[in-house]
């Protein structure tokens, strides 16, 4: 059993697409017509290609409720790695990201939370 597919809520499919690609750096894998909706996913030009992160549409008012629930409650809804923590953070911060939380040190990790303009916290780390 492997994992190939993850998905995120997203209040806007467009807007989270700029984000996920001119921001973090990600690279748009599939995007096609799902009803008024896309199927849109990304994946790391650094990891395996066969591993993608959905960015699906939050149309559900339970999903909506969750996400609007952990969002409030400082709760990362994703967790990507990192080699260089600092740097990751100093490049985000550049391009206008809101961080909730500056890189800290948690055991083997160093991780930081920020905001991606689409209802998520996502967890950045880099393991030590």
């Amino acid at each position: 059993m492997k994992i190939r597919l993850a998905g995120i809520h997203v209040n806007d499919q467009d807007q989270a697409l700029r984000f996920y690609t001119e921001v973090l750096g990600f690279v748009k894998k599939q995007d096609f017509p799902v009803g008024e909706f896309k199927w849109l996913t990304v994946v790391s030009p650094e990891g395996p290609e066969d591993i993608e992160l959905l960015l699906e549409p939050n149309d559900n008012p339970v999903a909506k409720a969750y996400q609007d629930g952990i969002f409030e409650q400082g709760i990362p809804h994703a967790a990507f790695a990192v080699d260089d923590i600092h740097k990751e953070y100093e490049r985000l911060k550049k391009l206008g990201v809101v961080f909730t939380m500056e890189p800290t040190p948690a055991g083997p990790v160093i991780h930081a939370v920020f905001n991606d303009t689409c209802g998520n916290l996502i967890l950045i780390y880099q393991e030590l």
